[in-house]
């Protein structure tokens, strides 16, 4: 006004757009206030214009640049914007085509009642969106269609124990509405072979919620929202979080577990016999060199370090931790399996049949009918190409492992050559931790390839449905990337210092460089070394920073795309507060689970194969879980395009590959535990061969001796500090140079070999009979689950024959007054249109007769009676009972 007042304005967020008007001031003037809602309208920029009607889903499709030309050009005939009199927009036929079939397809949409909102301006480039909305009406007609079950009886309160529970998980529950009877369910269907051929860019439903409560690093502590989750995403990515949580709350106990056994270690260590031995420099163990030429002789006591480090992860507590992981993977199969049959019951997907969706790969549409069905001569090119590029790609697996093994040693060679001492007595250290970083930057690259190597290899063999796509896309990706992962920590743990040779008659490499061996500590502190590093650096790069930087990096390209656009646009754009479609737009495609599965699989076999070796490899995994439940969580909710609802009733083939992995573990940890470990040679020792029955004494009698004149000219040091060796030791069990059979392997390597074959075989039938304890233990449906079935189908059977009861009172109660003659008794002329079941419930044979007893109808009857009578002219009491919402029928029909 003309005093200049304050006009202080509330705004709320029920419409976009509001447009005020208030006479303030003492001239009264009339001021017009236009108001606009901020950009960060989370809530109501997901409404139509009007603010009533939410944006169930969008549909994207992509304006692409026209070629201009003066008005006198003969166009084609097209549905286009118009443009100015003075220029004119040359359209393709294949776009022509494009904008019939979405006209076509939007048409249809409206047809089945979806209701429809496009964008009001007109744009001559970039993308335009087209918002839906499913009214009430259309989703009961498709959850009718689609079986969905609702509540007919509310449930009793829980006890007093459950009650108390409740209320100790209180503070880890998250804090989200409770869900009631009033929430619905979404219905999508895809229209992957719209997008596929080009007639829409993309489709997706809008992001509305789970932020605070789920997606937020500071809830790690509480649980993950698994029923909203399973509403916001579907029950396929619900099941997906609900297993992922499941398998992150069970690594608590084998965090604590591992923790416990590594601790004993720490707090053995000092009493550890082989590693005082080993320590002691009274015992001058005098090695034979560790390459040819230029190394030296050495004396064992140096390698005290690495003994007392092996200890920590060798010891007898290592067995039980290895039996135990067994167990406990076992353990974990049976919770999940109890877990998912819980969420089948309350997801209502006990009866659930999936859906078999035609495949749509690269623009086609594999559509497989009986004429064009393809043949085993079809598909052969197809599998040859798979066969060999999958066995390609496996020796590139082990040439990649084969030379950072060269690497290994070839770098130890030129170490050994440095005149330079603290070099020469790290050498061991700085080869294995280069080496580790090596493997691990190896494996991370091949990951890359062998992810997009395997999509092509499956699109290959033409898989008819997108079941059978994703199946045979997840064996391929596995199998290639388990051998990539794990192909490093298998010669380690099998292969390095097996093939070595003995002084005197050792193995070469491209016949100069020799093999290498373990350290004097044995090879599983190595093992131990190369798995914690490939584990932890997999974990931290690639499922962190790798799934951080790429959405960030796939937008700022689509960002970087879209500079293209013309000065005008932008401004426009820039004037526009952003929508919710419009951002949405901008984020990455969902491209589907496999690699969130992948990545837990691979930390799953890191946990289970190998955890003899690393005790505290669940306490890692369990560290990196709960940070990336919230990363997936955030990505989800905040970097990628809300996909649409699938509902699945498990995890599918990755609960066999789980299960496989499981039965592998056990042969993996027994074969390390007896191979690669100290363990049963110190068994062997300790009962057969000590003469007071403890470990004193045992390094000495690992230990081969070997006389230094048998050495070939060019293996013996050139130059020696220790001048006056005649005899040196190495670690084998080999006769001495005095014994007529010199240098052949002893009765004590036939001894310890023998016990370890043995304990591979005792180890892994304890735990398979142990682990199938476990499973008869802990039964598949939980107690609870199974006594809730037998209510509700008491509860069912109560609900069915009071409704026949009321349907049957009700048809009596309709005859008698409306048709009934005056003697009461019901014209039988009406009961001919009857189905047999009413006519035999009110009273009546077929025949007509109504001698004998009543019977009890069925429901069925019911729905064919009211289709008969409401398609009937004549009959004013059937049409009007199978169309009046209010009378019992219609409440039969919607319980």
């Amino acid at each position: 006004g003309a005093l200049g007042q304050q006009v202080r304005v509330l705004v709320t967020d029920q419409s976009p757009v509001w447009l005020l008007s208030s006479r303030v001031g003492v001239l009264g003037q009339q001021v017009r206030v236009l108001v606009t809602v901020p950009q960060d309208c989370q809530s109501s920029c997901q409404f139509f214009s009007d603010g009533r009607r939410k944006v169930d889903y969008v549909l994207v499709f992509y304006q692409r640049k026209q070629i201009s030309v003066r008005g006198g050009d003969r166009l084609h005939r097209l549905s286009a914007p118009p443009h100015p009199p003075h220029r004119l927009s040359v359209v393709s036929n294949a776009d022509g085509e494009m904008v019939l079939i979405r006209e076509e397809f939007e048409a249809r949409l409206l047809e089945v009642g979806l209701e429809m909102e496009r964008d009001t301006e007109v744009r001559v480039y970039g993308p335009s969106f087209t918002r839906l909305h499913v009214p009430w009406p259309v989703l009961s007609r498709e959850a009718e269609f689609l079986k969905i079950k609702v509540p007919t009886k509310k449930v009793r309160p829980p006890p007093l124990y459950s009650r108390v529970c409740v209320k100790v998980n209180q503070p880890f529950q998250p804090n989200i509405p409770q869900p009631g009877h009033s929430t619905t369910k979404q219905l999508s269907h895809c229209i992957t072979t719209l997008i596929a051929k080009g007639v829409y860019d993309s489709a997706f439903p809008l992001h509305d919620l789970l932020h605070d409560e789920w997606a937020r690093y500071g809830a790690f502590y509480k649980y993950q929202p698994v029923d909203l989750i399973r509403k916001y995403f579907g029950e396929k990515i619900g099941l997906y979080f609900a297993w992922l949580g499941v398998y992150t709350q069970l690594l608590i106990p084998a965090s604590l577990v591992g923790i416990i056994v590594f601790c004993y270690g720490c707090y053995t260590v000092d009493m550890d016999v082989p590693s005082l031995e080993m320590c002691d420099k009274q015992q001058n163990f005098t090695m034979c060199p560790l390459c040819d030429g230029v190394c030296d002789y050495w004396h064992l006591s140096t390698a005290c370090g690495t003994a007392r480090a092996s200890h920590l992860f060798d010891n007898p507590a290592t067995v039980f931790f290895a039996i135990f992981m067994s167990l406990w993977v076992a353990t974990f199969l049976e919770h999940w399996k109890r877990r998912q049959i819980s969420l089948n019951h309350s997801w209502d997907l006990t009866g659930l049949e999936e859906e078999e969706s035609l495949l749509v790969s690269n623009g086609n549409l594999h559509v497989l009918t009986g004429v064009e069905k393809l043949t085993w001569r079809d598909r052969l090119p197809g599998y040859l190409i798979n066969i060999s590029s999958i066995l390609f790609m496996f020796g590139l697996t082990f040439s990649a492992v084969f030379g950072v093994i060269v690497y290994r040693i070839v770098v130890s060679a030129l170490m050994a050559m440095s005149p330079d001492p603290e070099i020469k007595s790290n050498v061991r250290v700085t080869v294995t931790a280069t080496a580790v970083i090596i493997n691990l930057v190896v494996i991370l690259i091949l990951d890359e390839i062998y992810g997009a190597v395997a999509v092509w290899l499956t699109e290959l063999e033409i898989p008819r449905t997108e079941s059978n796509f994703e199946q045979h896309l997840i064996l391929k990706a596995f199998l290639l990337k388990f051998m990539n992962a794990y192909a490093p920590i298998f010669y380690v743990a099998f292969f390095k210092g097996r093939f070595a040779g003995r002084p005197g008659d050792y193995v070469y490499v491209f016949n100069d460089y020799r093999m290498e061996e373990c350290a004097p500590g044995g090879c599983l502190i190595e093992l131990c070394i190369q798995l914690s590093i490939i584990m932890v650096g997999k974990q931290l790069i690639q499922n962190n920073v790798f799934e951080i930087g790429i959405p960030k990096l796939k937008k700022l390209i689509r960002a970087w795309k879209d500079k293209g656009i013309s000065l005008e646009e932008r401004e426009e754009q820039r004037a526009r507060p952003p929508q919710q479609w419009n951002l949405d737009y901008t984020l990455v495609p969902f491209e589907g689970l496999t690699p969130e599965y992948m990545e837990m699989i691979i930390q799953f076999g890191f946990v289970s194969l190998f955890v003899a070796s690393f005790p505290l490899a669940p306490l890692f995994a369990l560290l990196n879980n709960v940070i990336e439940i919230r990363l997936d969580a955030k990505k989800f909710v905040t970097e990628l395009r809300r996909p649409d609802a699938v509902q699945a009733k498990d995890i599918g083939i990755w609960y066999n590959i789980l299960s496989g992995m499981g039965k592998f573990s056990v042969i993996i940890n027994a074969f390390v535990i007896s191979f690669t470990s100290d363990f049963i040679p110190r068994l062997v020792y300790q009962y057969m061969y000590s003469q007071t029955g403890t470990m004193h004494g045992f390094i000495d009698h690992t230990l081969s001796h070997f006389n230094v004149s048998n050495f070939r000219p060019d293996n013996a040091p050139t130059s020696s500090s220790l001048p006056e060796i005649t005899v040196c030791r190495y670690k084998d069990y080999r006769e001495p140079p005095w014994s007529a059979e010199a240098y052949q392997f002893s009765k004590t390597y036939w001894a310890v070999l023998a016990a370890r074959l043995a304990f591979v075989i005792l180890f892994q039938n304890l735990v398979m009979f142990l682990s199938l304890l476990v499973a008869w233990a802990i039964p598949d449906v939980p107690k609870n689950i199974s006594e809730q079935l037998k209510r509700e189908k008491t509860l069912l059977v109560d609900v069915f024959l009071r409704e026949e009861k009321e349907k049957f009172h009700l048809l009596q109660s309709l005859f008698s007054s409306k048709d009934q003659p005056s003697q009461g008794q019901p014209d039988t002329a009406h009961f001919r249109t009857l189905p047999l079941g009413l006519s035999q419930g009110l009273g009546h044979p077929p025949g007509g007769d109504g001698g004998e007893s009543r019977a009890r109808c069925r429901a069925a009857s019911f729905s064919q009676f009211t289709r008969r009578m409401s398609a009937s002219p004549s009959n004013d009491a059937g049409r009007q009972m199978s169309m009046s919402p209010s009378n019992d029928a219609a409440r039969h029909t919607a319980v």
